[in-house]
Parts: structure tokens; sequence; C-alpha cells
């Protein structure tokens, strides 16, 4: 995977900046919140490191407080960079095995408040998948939950699960996604493939409401 240096810093929400790290032609990421405590949300390959650091040292807003998702290496390669150029405070699933030098701060888990955010906990891409919603925003962080629909080749603007071949347990990432329907959220962010900025909610839940559902029970 090779970094991608010339993808701009996007604001793509009210002081929420999409830092672009990998394109190939798929779409890695990290998210910095400048909100009340600026947050880092996720931090890339191993290999996009330095990328990471160059963006929020253009960006000029050091992050105080590092959220992980889950502990995929597309997700945590740049912990221990972070951690050490900044020394913000950390918060990682309490499911979530790190092969980092620094130990998490804070383990969190289902349901809990986790800076501006409520976690969700959707296993089934992996067992310690989270997402991350600001209801008040309204804005989700999706963690792998769903990526976007141009990641499989669909118009952008849309939702679509992990592939099987990355995913532990499909049907559970499918079933376990509905928690997410509990709360109201207008822009669904991912980190593969494109974000959805208008009516994330009300297509989540066009998606897993899909017609019949429910009748491979009956």
């Amino acid at each position: 995977m090779s970094p991608d240096t010339t993808a701009p810093i996007t604001e793509v929400a009210d002081g929420v900046y999409d830092l672009t790290l990998a394109r190939d032609p798929a779409r890695y990421r990290a998210f910095l919140f400048d909100w009340d405590v600026p947050t880092l949300v996720d931090c890339g390959l191993a290999t996009t490191t330095e990328t990471l650091l160059t963006r929020l040292q253009t960006l000029g807003t050091p992050p105080e407080r590092l959220v992980i998702t889950h502990a995929d290496h597309d997700h945590v390669g740049g912990f221990d960079a972070v951690v050490d150029r900044y020394a913000p405070e950390t918060y990682v699933p309490a499911q979530s095995t790190l092969d980092t030098v620094h130990d998490p701060d804070i383990r969190y888990d289902h349901e809990a408040t986790v800076g501006p955010f409520t976690a969700v906990h959707v296993p089934g891409h992996c067992a310690d998948n989270y997402a991350l919603v600001a209801s008040d925003r309204p804005i989700a962080v999706m963690g792998d939950a769903m990526i976007g629909a141009d990641w499989r080749g669909l118009p952008p603007g849309y939702f679509v699960l992990v592939e099987g071949i990355y995913s532990d347990d499909l049907v559970a990432a499918e079933r376990n996604a509905e928690r997410l329907q509990a709360y109201e959220f207008d822009v669904g962010l991912v980190f593969h493939g494109s974000s959805v900025f208008e009516n994330a909610g009300e297509k989540l839940d066009v998606f897993l409401d899909f017609p019949n559902k429910g009748s491979w029970d009956e």
C-alpha cells in the first residue's frame, strides 16, 4: 500500500476533517474532529504513518484524544507514532488485542460515552468492530460496520457491508448493524469508499430493512 501525499485535507462537516492516507484507488482514512477536544479517530496503516503525521501538522490541530474503532492493521498502524508525537488520551475497544508499545488509557464497550460519541458495538466484520455516533451533530463514524458503495463499483452516496472475505461473519455483521438504527445521524463517515453526506441514517434503514427480511426464519 503506497501512501497518498497528494490528497487534500477536506473539511467534510463542521470541524470534521477527512485525512485520506492512501488510495489504490480505494481509500484508507483517518478522521480528525476539531470539536471541544481535538479527536483523531483511527490512524491508518503502518506504511501511511508519516503521511498521517504530516497531515496533522499541516492541519495545525494536535489531537488530544485518539479513538480506535477496531484493531485491524489499516486502523491502528500509526498508533504508537501518534502517541509518541502528541501523547493523546487513547480509547480502544475492550475486545481489541493491540500489538503496540503503548497500552491504551481507556478500554470502552458497547454504549460507552467516548468524548462526544456513543460507542456502538457492531461485531461481524471482526469481533471488536465499533461505530461511533455523535447524535447531536448528527454524525456517525461507521468503523467498518459499513463502507462506501463505490468501493464495490456501485454509485457513491450509499452503504454496503465489508466483503465477506474480509469479515469473520457476514450474517452477524448485517444483523448487528441493526443496532445503529436506534440512533439518528445524517452523515455516515466510512474509511473505505465514499462517505455518505445526506440522509445517511435513512439510507442505512433502507439497506437493512430489505423486502421479505426475516422470511428465512419462518
